[in-house]
């Protein structure tokens, strides 16, 4: 098939507002599926992982392609729920344009602002849907206040809808000025466009009038014709619409309502007509490793290969299925290319375009596609793939620290090492995910994101990996810090292998403000202390603060400056500052009053009104403090903070409280100061 164009989006979401359903949709009336995947009876083809279709959740994102009206769309359906966090930046990162899809009964809810935010730190173009308008209490007009209030969006209705809740019957399209209902029968598939009828006339004209002032103020030729009073051409709308998405200025908003096949198709033409095709937008900026230095590299077919590995997916027969976004030049199957981060070269065994589990195989993947490449062996998430007279590094990604650790064991001996390879595999695939093995009991403990996702590789270990393992009680993972200011100075002395190693240095440690992170500086000179010695001592600080103070956890908010130093030229070692620095810093924090920090959770609470007082309760049992409410049609929305270690076991005690009406989202905030559990004896 021609293609004239690609578009690369994302479909991003709160949990359950349907960004899987809508992706059916997609797939289905692009002809890419033959028949529509249900999420609710596990049948949805971009949900392909087993738990996915058990849970009715996405886990990871789907990534596939198909072809409408000449264009190619490559989607990726992205996890809604706040533990796969992670999924969602990763995907925004090679985005070049999204769907935001909103529930028109619920509106903007906490992870629909999460991911607002995350593509706007990416810069990614969307438009939005407003889903469910065939729902009770579904309400257009406040999805739309609510995207202003809560996003600081700039949305514009491309459509309004005709009726809603259960007289939901259709869209008007406010650009075209055309009624057009679907046929039930069909699946959706057959739909007809009719003149508005004279009763939906007044609120079309009102719209049509809103989009056209809207639009004018940043059009001269539509202010001529406007002025002018002639007719103003559609294509002259949207080609104005489309550049003010593409520049973020503008969101068009679409309708529909995705289980009952309305609204899908006009929501795909939305999809070529407003969010941009890869040569749209400018040049990634990328740090040249050569010339220590930022550079803008062209996206462009003709330019040297670059691209950026933003998924790795372990299969059991291929290994690590690398998805890869292309931003300049091609890569060929069979080739050997230059893995920057990591300085070595691998080789393109084959190269595979997906569709959720399923692929087909492909020679080459070009600047603005996505692709899988099997055969690298080194590449982890966030690396960039070139050549070595090309050696520009994109930037890395971010991920949130996981505030969640459980013990892990096999249940056999003989199994350990297969557990540790497993483990080895999913740390490559996410993240968020760190294992490692105490060095007192020997325990494997493994750390993510919340319950929902250790839980969800726990069960990945244990069915897809066949490893046979128990887990303990979910344990919160703590910081450490210091809450007074402290003078150290440290004296260090050994024999090494007949070699005297001798270093004296002075360390100040302060406290941080929560959430700057740590901090070494160094007030010495080189002439003092050569350049090498000190960056000895910022070592054995930086691994000083990894391993803690007190109980082992790391230590954060930490300001360490290098003082003073003495060095003698012929027993000075960089070992020896190398040790001074991490002794010194575990003495003075040590003196400067440590203090043990728990993390606090940011909770978002969705039940029904009735169960309101009951759920308050409940938040402020488990040492919670409400923040505020904001109240909708049927439902209450509560945003509340509350330390993680009472939070454990909330999802079923919501439930008995709601009767199963509730739901809730939950992430990690901040750290504070645990009061109940002083750092004792430490002086």
């Amino acid at each position: 098939m021609t293609t004239d164009t690609t578009r690369n989006i994302g479909i991003m979401a709160h949990i359950d507002a349907g960004k899987t359903t809508t992706t059916e949709r997609i797939l289905f009336y692009t002809g890419k599926s033959h028949r529509i995947g249900e999420v609710d009876n596990g049948e949805a083809t971009m949900d392909w992982m087993e738990q996915e279709q058990n849970r009715g959740i996405t886990i990871t994102s789907a990534a596939t392609t198909c072809f409408w009206k000449g264009h190619k769309i490559n989607i990726i359906d992205t996890p809604g729920h706040v533990d796969f966090t992670a999924e969602v930046e990763r995907s925004l990162r090679v985005l070049d344009g999204a769907v935001a899809i909103f529930c028109a009964v619920s509106g903007v809810q906490p992870q629909s602002e999460t991911v607002w935010h995350q593509a706007n730190k990416y810069n990614v173009p969307r438009i939005a849907y407003v889903n469910k308008m065939d729902r009770v209490g579904a309400d257009f007009l406040s999805v739309i206040e609510e995207m202003e209030k809560k996003l600081g969006a700039s949305p514009i209705p491309v459509q309004i809808p005709i009726g809603r809740e259960s007289d939901f019957a259709g869209i008007i399209d406010i650009v075209l000025m055309e009624e057009i209902r679907w046929d039930p029968e069909s699946l959706g598939t057959e739909f007809v466009r009719v003149p508005i009828s004279s009763e939906n006339q007044p609120l079309a004209l009102k719209w049509r009038q809103h989009l056209i002032d809207t639009l004018s103020s940043r059009s001269e030729e539509m202010t001529d014709l406007f002025l002018e009073g002639k007719e103003i051409p559609p294509e002259l709308i949207r080609s104005v619409l489309r550049t003010e998405t593409i520049a973020e200025r503008l969101v068009p908003v679409f309708c529909g309502a995705s289980l009952r096949n309305l609204g899908v198709q006009p929501l795909i033409d939305g999809i070529i007509d407003f969010l941009p095709a890869p040569e749209e937008l400018p040049p990634i900026v990328g740090h040249h490793v050569g010339k220590d230095r930022e550079v803008k590299v062209e996206r462009s077919l003709e330019g040297p290969a670059l691209g950026l590995v933003f998924k790795i997916q372990n299969d059991r027969e291929a290994g690590p299925m690398c998805y890869i976004r292309m931003y300049s030049g091609t890569l060929k199957s069979g080739v050997a290319v230059f893995n920057i981060d990591k300085k070595k070269r691998e080789r393109i065994n084959r190269l595979l375009r997906m569709h959720a589990a399923k692929y087909e195989q492909i020679d080459s993947v070009s600047a603005g596609d996505i692709a899988v490449v099997i055969g690298f062996k080194s590449a982890q998430t966030g690396d960039t793939i070139g050549t070595e007279g090309f050696q520009v590094m994109l930037e890395r990604m971010h991920f949130p620290e996981p505030v969640i650790s459980v013990a892990i064991e096999p249940k056999t001996l003989s199994e350990r090492d297969k557990l540790k390879e497993v483990l080895d595999l999913l740390s490559r695939e996410d993240p968020t995910f760190f294992w490692k093995e105490d060095a007192e009991t020997g325990e494997l403990i493994i750390s993510g994101m919340g319950e929902l996702h250790i839980d969800v590789l726990v069960t990945r270990i244990i069915d897809d990996y066949k490893v046979g393992a128990k887990v303990g009680k979910p344990q919160v993972t703590y910081r450490e810090s210091v809450s007074k200011e402290v003078l150290h100075t440290e004296q260090y002395s050994r024999i090494v292998a007949g070699k005297e190693n001798v270093a004296q240095i002075t360390l100040e440690v302060k406290p941080l403000e929560r959430g700057t992170g740590n901090r070494f500086t160094s007030e010495v000179s080189k002439d003092k202390l050569p350049q090498p010695f000190i960056d000895a001592v910022k070592r054995g600080v930086e691994g000083g603060l990894t391993s803690g103070v007190v109980y082992g956890y790391p230590a954060y908010d930490i300001g360490v400056t290098l003082k003073d130093a003495v060095y003698n030229q012929l027993t000075s070692t960089e070992l020896a500052f190398e040790a001074a620095g991490s002794i010194g810093l575990d003495n003075a924090c040590r003196k400067a009053e440590p203090v043990l920090l728990e993390p606090v959770m940011q909770i978002d609470v969705t039940c029904p009104k009735e169960f309101m007082g009951e759920v308050i309760n409940g938040i402020t049992m488990r040492g919670g403090m409400v923040q505020k409410i904001d109240s909708k049609a049927a439902v209450e929305l509560i945003h509340a903070e509350a330390p993680l270690e009472r939070m454990f076991g909330y999802s079923t005690a919501l439930r008995s409280t709601t009767q199963g009406r509730g739901t809730y989202s939950m992430q990690f905030s901040h750290f504070q100061k645990k009061i109940e559990k002083a750092v004792a004896g430490v002086k």
